[in-house]
C-alpha cells in the first residue's frame, strides 16, 4: 500500500539587513532542497528479525537494566546466562 507524501517547508524568519545577512553567511552553503521519504511496512517475520538482530547487539547491561524495569525476554535471557555460566563452573 502507497501512500502519498507531501513536504512543505514553512519559514516565518523575519527580514534582516541585507549587508549583516551576507557577511553572516557562509559561502559553502547549499540551497536548500526538497527531499521525498517514502514509507515502508515490514512484515511480521521481517520484523521478528530485526528484533532479533537488536537483542542480538545489546549490552549486558542494556540487557539487565532492561530485566530490572520488567522485561520477560530480558529476564529469560539473564536466567539462561546464569545457567550457563552454573553449568561451565
Amino acid at each position: 500500500m502507497l501512500n502519498a507524501v507531501s513536504n512543505t517547508a514553512l519559514s516565518s524568519v523575519a527580514p534582516q539587513d541585507s549587508s549583516a545577512q551576507k557577511a553572516a553567511k557562509p559561502k559553502s552553503e547549499s540551497p536548500t532542497t526538497s527531499t521525498s521519504t517514502d514509507t515502508v511496512q515490514l512484515s511480521s517475520a521481517a520484523q521478528a528479525a530485526l528484533a532479533a538482530v537488536k537483542e542480538a547487539q545489546e549490552t549486558p547491561a542494556q540487557t539487565a537494566k532492561e530485566a530490572n524495569g520488567g522485561d520477560p525476554q530480558a529476564r529469560r535471557l539473564l536466567a539462561r546466562e546464569a545457567a550457563a555460566k552454573a553449568v561451565a563452573k
